[in-house]
């Protein structure tokens, strides 16, 4: 990276005080790119071509997504601030999952991975560049992050720790250079399951291990008691060793046994729970022959039982199907246009509200409780935390409801228009709770659903209220997009698609064509979800 320059007191070693800089709190995120003089030497003009696409395809639009703002970039690298350090790291994390996707189809020679730092620090800003000792430790956590991590101060750590779904392994203190205290550090994990389960494997090995090492001390100790030299015993002299074959006694006589009792049959085993996802609870299977003597058993967490009495079902439009064409010209990311022939099927008449959701959490089956007023949608949903609310909801009603597809969403969304909105081709106030499209003073949280004008479809907030996660893959363009309007999938991806914009973007995000991708585990305050049925 660039030359980092030491601040102390509003000081440097080279220039003069700069009293007239202001100065506040921040949160710093640096970046670079590992291995870059290898990749320049392997491709210069390929390497540099690559690193541009990447900051503007990635880097610049990822920083102004999380509110932050990009400071500089270095060549192989970039430094950025953000009033929020959740949304600091929340940036980090999904530039180097963005990353992953990009780095698929590449031979791994030819990777760009960055290597992430993020501190909190008060710092000096000015028109193009930012200094003081808050920017040098977020350089120095970058500098020894391995390739495609975030490494995070101890300062961002206790603001973040309870807020982001995701898990950090701390690398306990570092010195670090011309900072006079060790900096604690933590790596980020996106996927902390993964983790655990490695830490689990290793400490299985490290109990196996001591195991091993105490039983062989308990055999020597063993054996150094029963089979000491000088022929004695535990310190008493050993008996002579008998050479007088024993007598064989007559075998006793032959008892008559009784016929076994027949045995009732045993019911055979329900299935195993295990055979179920994890995170989408199943209802258990019942034997066939109810057993009298069996004694009754409670009702597994992941049972119907568990669920409420009765189970307010989404209300529901159901669509005839039909064609359309489905993206625009408007950005990259929607091209090419393209034909797409969607079924028959049904799609919540509004995003699934904060009451709904907590339905789920009540039933122990979605991972946190929604606040907020009830009528309002529900936010700060990963795709992971949808997935697990339509998996209790089919369970609960036994209906096959999912996450709708990309094209399905569109294909509702437009509500049978081909127009920039459903309404027209020029915006139009008062149509989308969206920023700066109502009167409505911007908050918190989104107005209750269905406070606007459904379109020709009867479907609300298409477009502003909540972003909504669909089923398929995040992909950058429509090429090769599935033309049956099913959703676009890969076995493992990293981030998938949302749709809608939200109440804090603005017009062109209420846009239908409009799509946008976030990483599939981190939770975000905008983001939420409505739900479809087959029919």
């Amino acid at each position: 990276m660039g030359e980092i320059r030491d601040f102390k007191a509003g000081k440097s070693p080279k220039q003069p005080p700069r009293e007239s800089s202001p100065r506040r709190l921040a949160a710093i995120v640096a970046g670079d790119i590992a291995g870059y003089s290898r990749l320049m030497e392997i491709d210069e003009e390929g390497t540099h071509g690559r690193v541009k696409r990447i900051e503007r395809g990635l880097i610049e639009p990822s920083i102004a997504e999380h509110h932050g703002k990009l400071v500089k970039t270095t060549g192989d690298g970039f430094i950025a601030i953000f009033d929020s350090p959740v949304e600091a790291v929340r940036c980090g994390i999904v530039i180097q999952q963005q990353m992953l996707g990009r780095n698929a189809s590449v031979p791994k020679d030819h990777w760009i991975e960055y290597r992430i730092g993020v501190n909190l620090g008060d710092v000096i800003i000015e028109a193009s560049d930012v200094y003081g000792d808050g920017v040098n430790i977020a350089a120095r956590l970058e500098g020894i992050a391995d390739p495609g991590q975030v490494y995070i101060s101890g300062a961002i750590y206790e603001q973040i720790k309870y807020k982001l779904i995701c898990g950090y392994e701390s690398l306990g203190d570092r010195k670090v250079k011309n900072i006079a205290d060790p900096v604690r550090v933590y790596r980020v994990l996106p996927d902390p399951a993964a983790f655990n389960r490695t830490r689990k494997r290793r400490e299985n090995i490290l109990i196996f291990l001591l195991s091993l090492l105490l039983l062989v001390i308990a055999s020597g100790a063993l054996w150094y008691v029963l089979w000491p030299p000088h022929g004695k015993l535990g310190g008493q002299a050993s008996a002579p060793v008998s050479t007088e074959v024993p007598k064989v006694l007559p075998p006793p006589p032959t008892v008559k046994q009784a016929a076994p009792l027949p045995q009732p049959s045993t019911p055979a085993a329900p299935a195993s729970p295990q055979a179920a996802p994890q995170a989408q609870p199943a209802p258990s299977v019942a034997p066939a022959t109810k057993q009298a003597a069996a004694p009754a058993q409670p009702a597994s967490p992941a049972t119907p039982a568990t669920q409420p009495a009765s189970v307010r079902e989404p209300e529901m439009n159901m669509l005839r199907g039909g064609s359309f064409m489905m993206g625009s010209n408007e950005d990259v990311t929607e091209k090419p246009t393209h034909q797409v022939t969607i079924k028959p099927f049904a799609i919540s008449k509004y995003p699934i509200s904060v009451r709904e959701w907590n339905e789920c959490a009540a039933a122990k089956a979605c991972a946190f409780v929604a606040t907020g007023k009830d009528d309002a949608p529900v936010t700060n949903v990963s795709w992971s935390d949808a997935k697990q609310f339509v998996a209790w909801l089919a369970s609960a009603t036994r209906k096959a409801y999912r996450l709708p597809s990309e094209a399905e969403w569109e294909y509702a969304a437009r509500g049978g228009t081909q127009t920039k909105y459903w309404w027209g081709d020029q915006f139009q106030p008062g149509m989308a709770n969206c920023k700066n499209c109502t009167d409505i003073a911007a908050t918190e949280q989104p107005i209750k659903v269905g406070s606007f004008g459904a379109n020709p479809f009867g479907l609300y907030d298409m477009g502003g209220g909540v972003d909504q996660w669909v089923e398929d893959c995040w992909h950058k363009n429509y090429q090769g997009a599935p033309s049956d309007g099913s959703p676009w999938v890969e076995g493992d991806c990293v981030s998938h698609v949302i749709r809608s914009g939200s109440w804090k973007n603005d017009a062109r995000y209420a846009r239908p064509a409009n799509r946008d991708s976030y990483d599939t585990n981190v939770r975000y305050p905008t983001h939420g979800l409505r739900v479809a049925l087959s029919p």
